[in-house]
């Protein structure tokens, strides 16, 4: 029903940066929250960086400063811009969406709040 596709990974040197990209797509009412987390080999995943739909934003504190989430609601697309990285910033980074699907034709439309996962990109940061 819904799909996230991610783009943007791959190795980058120690300081520069990378655009990571998501892509949302299906039968989709509204989004709650769409965001980032990451999980390092070994490590438990965590939350980089996500937008909610008041448009508020939260950081991880390990990013702040260096990372900037934005989003395009037209195209049900976040991105997260990533500067300065840093070697401990290697993880597979994964795109999440809580959102609301809607099947059906009035009145017998039904909608669904779900949580949604992407397929993980790869940030590889090393010299």
């Amino acid at each position: 029903q819904v799909q996230l596709v991610e783009s943007g990974g791959g190795l980058v040197q120690p300081g520069g940066s990378l655009r990571l990209s998501c892509a949302a797509s299906g039968s989709i009412f509204s989004i709650n929250t769409m965001g980032w987390y990451r999980q390092a080999p070994g490590q438990q995943r965590e939350l980089v960086a996500t937008f909610t739909s008041g448009g508020s934003t939260n950081y991880a504190d390990s990013v702040k400063g260096r990372f900037t989430i934005s989003r395009d609601n037209t195209k049900n697309t976040v991105y997260l811009q990533m500067n300065s990285l840093k070697p401990e910033d290697t993880a597979v980074y994964y795109c999440n969406a809580y959102l609301v699907t809607a099947v059906g034709d009035p009145p017998r439309r039904t909608y669904t709040t779900s949580n949604y996962w992407g397929q993980g990109t790869q940030v590889t940061v090393s010299s």
